[in-house]
């Protein structure tokens, strides 16, 4: 059944208005018709709505509320991803995959090895992109939210911000050792703590950026023997994560 998001402005007491560029994916790509079934959330309320289409016009769907439900789509935790800057569209797929998996947020981050240089106008262009990006994977996750793209922010920036706003903080490192220490760590997590991870761009994190992340309670652990590109270690951790938060 195909998801989609609407403002509670569009939620009525037993309709929905479906507006903005879904309304042509719904007539001309879907090609869905009066009778089909469709699901809506606002992505505040927490709750999702099972609906029957009833019209469509040129501007607007229109579509009857059958069920009201609360949505368990989403992890007991808030993660965010602090991901370095990748090379080409490399982002894109981290984005799509992340939100997948059930991230809160993500955050670019450029860091000394960082290949890709973002200026304010490509900057703007780009998480335009990466946020619709976003909002795509949450309606194939049938996610209750769409997981934001946040400005980027250099290495520092994000180490300050992580430090101030989440309980637990990881920071995967080619040089950490100790798979039982990451195991230990991560079967200490408990649903509700939130969670700031760290993945550096293809290059890796320079030992000056781990020296401050572990200034900033944020700690170094190792994915194992194999070093891993960007795009595969947020999703390995985060895969982790989901197991480990996701009790039932």
């Amino acid at each position: 059944m195909y998801h989609f998001f609407v403002t509670p402005e569009q939620v009525g007491a037993s309709t929905i208005r479906i507006e903005g560029g879904d309304v042509n994916h719904i007539r001309n790509v879907l090609r869905m018709e009066p009778g089909e079934q469709i699901t809506v959330s606002t992505g505040e309320d927490g709750m999702e709505y099972r609906c029957e289409i009833r019209e469509l016009s040129g501007d607007c769907v229109t579509a009857k509320i059958l069920q009201v439900e609360e949505a368990d789509t989403e992890l007991p935790s808030r993660i965010c991803l602090f991901q370095g800057l990748p090379k080409g569209d490399k982002m894109e797929l981290i984005i799509q995959k992340a939100v997948e998996l059930g991230v809160f947020e993500i955050i670019p981050v450029a860091t000394k090895r960082a290949v890709v240089k973002l200026d304010a106008k490509k900057e703007e262009a780009k998480r335009r992109r990466w946020n619709a990006i976003a909002e795509s994977a949450a309606k194939q996750s049938k996610r209750r939210i769409i997981p934001q793209v946040r400005p980027a922010m250099s290495f520092a920036q994000a180490v300050q911000c992580a430090a101030a706003g989440y309980e637990k903080r990881f920071i995967p490192y080619e040089r950490a050792e100790g798979m039982d220490e990451t195991r230990r760590l991560f079967r200490a997590l408990q649903p509700g703590e939130t969670v700031a991870l760290f993945i550096g761009p293809e290059g890796g994190f320079d030992e000056q950026e781990i020296a401050l992340a572990k200034e900033h309670g944020i700690v170094p652990i190792t994915l194992g023997r194999r070093i891993l590109r960007t795009e595969t270690a947020g999703m390995a951790v985060l895969a982790a994560l989901m197991l480990q938060l996701e009790k039932n």
